[in-house]
């Protein structure tokens, strides 16, 4: 489903929103990829940089600070083990916890001025592997390749005064870099949806499903909401903490549900590059439904001590060339490390998700 879209106010500085946003997987690609020799940057040295941008917050998460813990469960259609064994895709039911955020490393953030909702999801078979995957609502990522990335955290530093990033930088950055052409055509007039229930989710990288013959299949995922788009109201955009509101008052009323959608690659898909869409006529399965079914605390609950790293993988699920994913586990496993320690050092009743 396309979410209908309309221009934007001050494309710049929604550039720099959006580049602020996804700086904690630039640093983290740029590290993976090991470029910088002899001084070779580590996960340590990354997660610095991202308390530099977004300000330090400690015993909170350094991206996607602010959000809110979801239970549920994944009801398969058993339509995705045509193309893998992953227990995950067998006809049934699975518990799920999930977490639904707004980019960036502070916690009080105001949802309004948020240009991406996020979605991770922890799929919890009971006689399997679980699977983990974090997702966002966006359908292609911003750059490629690590001295890109490198490049963009770098010109997405807030400037003194305003504590937002240089226009003028930003405008640079993009000029420099083609192949983000399709990041800014989507960029331009994309809205944010109204409430994290009818946004669509994309994991944007590509992973490889593996069936019960060992046949490999790329593909790419993403959840699509039953709840029809709405954008973002204006009267929203100046308030601080709507998203979550509005989610617990919609699963007072009943269940909030996507639809899984596996995409298929063909020979000739990029499955290293997540600037690249594949085109729109590839086969998609309808694996199933993810289903929310209730709001928990963080603090204390399922979603507090979890890393939604991407390469938690089952059986029937392995990741593909793409170098971010590797980055990805490499710096959430610091940041959660980071938060751990911090939590373990507060007070109980100064606990922080």
């Amino acid at each position: 489903m396309t979410e209908p879209t309309s221009a934007p106010p001050n494309l710049p500085l929604r550039l720099a929103a959006i580049a602020v946003a996804v700086g904690g997987l630039a640093a983290a690609f740029a590290f993976a990829a090991g470029l910088f020799s002899p001084q070779r940057l580590t996960p340590a040295k990354l997660v610095n940089v991202l308390e530099q941008n977004g300000g330090v917050h400690p015993a909170y998460r350094r991206n996607h600070a602010k959000g809110i813990c979801v239970v549920g469960h994944f009801e398969s259609n058993g339509a995705g083990s045509e193309v893998s064994r992953a227990t995950v895709f067998a006809k049934g039911s699975v518990p799920i916890v999930g977490r639904l955020a707004i980019p960036g490393g502070n916690p009080a953030a105001s949802d309004g001025a948020a240009p991406i909702r996020s979605l991770a999801l922890r799929f919890l078979p009971e006689h399997g592997e679980e699977w983990r995957t974090g997702m966002n609502a966006m359908p292609v990522f911003v750059v490629k390749d690590a001295q890109s990335f490198y490049e963009l955290q770098q010109a997405s530093q807030p400037q003194p005064g305003t504590g937002k990033p240089d226009p003028a930088k930003m405008g640079a950055f993009f000029k420099a870099h083609p192949e983000s052409a399709a990041f800014l055509s989507w960029v331009k007039t994309a809205v944010p949806s109204s409430s994290y229930a009818n946004s669509a989710y994309y994991g944007l990288n590509a992973f490889l499903l593996v069936d019960a013959q060992g046949r490999e299949h790329p593909v790419r995922w993403s959840v699509q909401p039953q709840t029809p788009y709405q954008p973002l109201a204006a009267e929203q955009r100046n308030e601080a903490n709507f998203l979550a509101a509005d989610l617990q008052q919609r699963l007072a009323q009943g269940p909030v549900r996507w639809h899984l959608q596996l995409t298929l690659g063909e020979p000739g898909d990029p499955t290293d590059d997540a600037t690249r869409a594949w085109p729109q006529n590839r086969r998609s399965i309808d694996a199933g439904e993810v289903v929310i079914e209730r709001a928990v605390a963080e603090q204390g609950g399922p979603c507090q001590d979890v890393n939604y790293d991407p390469l938690v993988l089952p059986d029937g699920i392995r990741a593909s060339d793409d170098p971010l994913l590797s980055a990805r586990s490499a710096a959430y496993s610091e940041s959660f490390n980071r938060r751990t320690r911090e939590q373990a050092a507060l007070p109980a009743q100064e606990q922080h998700p």
